[in-house]
């Protein structure tokens, strides 16, 4: 049996053990719980006078910030009946575990079949039978999550004060583009960015880099929203003016690069964006 020590430790992958381990390992004790492309809407003179004066010029959103991850609780309840809550958590952690180690690894594949690969082991860790059908069932959920009540609004207002609109997530790109169309979105992004095109997952700096390669702006005029505290340190380690939108109230991460703000949901982080607080050096 290959076990996770030597399959890492294999001389094929030292490489990328050694570049990834520093931003991944300390994220493997935290548990949390390509593009659509167009330019940014141009202001007119006549309009710059009724739309807010702003400080930022783009937002990457990680796409929990939007998307309500324990809309797949109620799916799970349906083929386990009274074990959504607890299987869900499960299984949420095993996704994340899973994309630091095979990041450390070397071992790269998509968010999707990391979906997929985390569902058997919750079932299996829950000694619960799976069938073909109900794992099609419960991975077609995260290509439909509920959006938070606040996230129409919100991106409707940063379209509309001309505030460029990507992600930087580790959902796979079918999976973003899924989820937007089926909340009727898609069209307020200006790019579903996903850490699959460069086959990396965050808290590497390299997933981080694609919001500002997409942007071609400097880093310091893009707001990252950060759904986990350890998405949040990553971004600010990276050198985004960083807000963690922490829904789920969670304790702050001690790692060493705290947010520049934290709010609880998407009204606190347009003031931010929309008039622009002061934000420290990463």
């Amino acid at each position: 049996m290959v076990t996770v020590a030597s399959w890492v430790r294999r001389p094929t992958e030292r490489g990328l053990v050694l570049r990834t381990a520093i931003t991944c390992v300390a994220a493997l004790a935290l548990c949390g719980s390509s593009a659509i492309g167009s330019g940014a809407v141009s202001k007119s003179p006549a309009s710059a006078d009724r739309t807010p004066r702003t400080r930022f010029t783009a937002i990457a959103f990680d796409y929990l910030v939007l998307f309500n991850p324990d809309s797949v609780v109620a799916a799970v309840d349906e083929v386990f009946p009274g074990k959504g809550r607890a299987f869900t958590n499960l299984w949420r952690t095993r996704q994340f575990e899973y994309s630091w180690l095979r990041s450390m690894a070397g071992r790269y594949v998509d968010f999707s079949k990391l979906t997929e690969d985390a569902l058997v082991y919750a079932a299996s860790a829950q000694k619960l039978e799976l069938t073909d059908s109900q794992k099609r069932h419960l991975t077609d959920a995260y290509l439909h999550l509920a959006p938070w009540p606040d996230t129409v609004d919100a991106l409707r207002q940063l379209r509309a004060s001309n505030i460029r609109v990507i992600t930087i997530a580790n959902f796979s790109p079918s999976m973003l583009r899924s989820n937007a169309d089926h909340a009727g979105v898609t069209t307020l992004f200006d790019a579903l960015i996903s850490t699959d095109a460069n086959h990396t997952y965050k808290p590497d700096p390299r997933a981080y880099q694609l919001g500002v390669d997409y942007l071609r702006l400097a880093k310091q005029d893009i707001v990252f929203a950060a759904f986990a505290g350890w998405d949040a340190a990553g971004a600010k380690s990276f050198g985004y003016p960083t807000v963690w939108v922490n829904r789920f109230n969670q304790p702050a991460e001690e790692l060493g690069f705290p947010p520049d703000r934290t709010v609880t949901d998407l009204k606190g982080l347009l003031d931010v964006v929309l008039n622009g607080p002061a934000v420290r050096a990463p």
